[in-house]
C-alpha cells in the first residue's frame, strides 16, 4: 500500500493542470477576494475578511485536490483497466481505498500551507503559533472526508459522467458550506442546510481556532459521520465493481 501511495503522489505532482488548480489557484483567489477587503469584522462573526477567507480558501484548495483529482482519476483507471490489474495483486480493497485517500490528502497539504503563507505575508494575518499549527493540522485532517467522497464518486460514475457529477458536488458543497462567502450573507434556509453539511463543519474547524477557541464537538462529529459514510460507500462500491469485473 505504501508503494501505491508513493506512486499516486508522484503522478499528481507531474500533473501540471492539477497542481495549478489545487495549489496555485486557491492562494491567488484568496488575494483577489480578500486583497482589497477592509479589516472590519464580518457581520455575525468575530473574524474579518482576511482571517475568514484564509481558512475558506485553504479548505477550497484541499477540497479541489482530494475531490476533483480523486474522482476523475479513478474513473479513468477503471476504464483503462488499471484497477483490474491492481486486483491481481495482494492489495486488498480497503488498502486501495485507503491509499487513494492518503495520497490525495498528502498532495492537498501544499495548498493549505501556501494560502496561510500568503495570508501572513501579504494580508498581515497574525496568529499565535498554536493557532497556525491547529488550523493547518485540522484543515489537512478534515480533507480525508472529501478524499473518501472522491473515491466513492470515482466508482459510482462512468468516465463520461464523473466530471459533471464531481463539479456539481464541488460547487454545491463549496457554496452552501461558506467557502465562497460567509454564511451570514446567505438566506436563512440556506444557513439551516449548511449547518449539517461537511464543508461547513470543515471550515468551522479553522474559524473556531482563529476566534481563539477550540473546534466545536458538533462539527467534529459531523465530519466523523460523513467520513464513515463516504469511506464505507467507497469500499462497498469497490467491492461491487470487483464483482462486475
Amino acid at each position: 500500500m505504501t508503494t501505491l501511495i508513493k506512486l499516486e503522489i508522484i503522478r499528481a505532482l507531474r500533473n501540471k493542470k492539477f497542481l495549478f488548480f489545487s495549489v496555485i489557484y486557491p492562494p491567488a483567489l484568496y488575494l483577489i477576494i480578500a486583497g482589497g477587503a477592509d479589516s472590519k469584522p464580518i457581520p455575525g462573526m468575530k473574524l474579518d475578511m482576511a482571517l475568514y477567507f484564509m481558512v475558506s480558501m485553504a479548505t477550497l484548495g484541499a477540497l479541489t485536490a482530494v475531490l476533483m483529482g480523486n474522482s476523475e482519476r479513478i474513473a479513468k483507471e477503471r476504464e483503462t483497466g488499471w484497477v483490474r490489474q491492481l486486483r491481481l495483486t495482494a492489495l486488498p480493497g480497503r488498502g486501495y481505498v485507503a491509499a487513494k485517500m492518503a495520497s490525495a490528502a498528502t498532495v492537498s497539504l501544499p495548498s493549505i500551507l501556501l494560502v496561510m503563507i500568503v495570508a501572513a505575508a501579504v494580508k498581515g494575518v497574525r496568529l499565535e503559533a498554536w493557532q497556525w499549527i491547529s488550523i493547518a493540522a485540522g484543515t489537512w485532517l478534515g480533507s480525508f472526508v472529501f478524499a473518501a467522497l472522491g473515491v466513492a464518486i470515482g466508482y459510482l460514475a462512468t468516465g463520461d459522467a464523473v466530471r459533471p457529477i464531481t463539479i456539481l458536488c464541488y460547487f454545491g458543497l463549496a457554496l452552501l458550506g461558506g467557502l465562497w462567502m460567509p454564511l451570514t450573507s446567505l438566506p436563512q434556509w440556506a444557513q439551516n442546510i449548511a449547518e449539517w453539511l461537511p464543508t461547513h463543519a470543515y471550515t468551522a474547524l479553522g474559524t473556531a481556532v482563529e476566534a481563539g477557541g477550540a473546534p466545536h464537538v458538533k462539527d467534529m462529529a459531523i465530519l466523523a459521520g460523513y467520513l464513515l459514510v463516504f469511506a464505507g460507500g467507497a469500499a462497498w462500491l469497490y467491492r461491487k465493481d470487483t464483482r462486475k469485473a
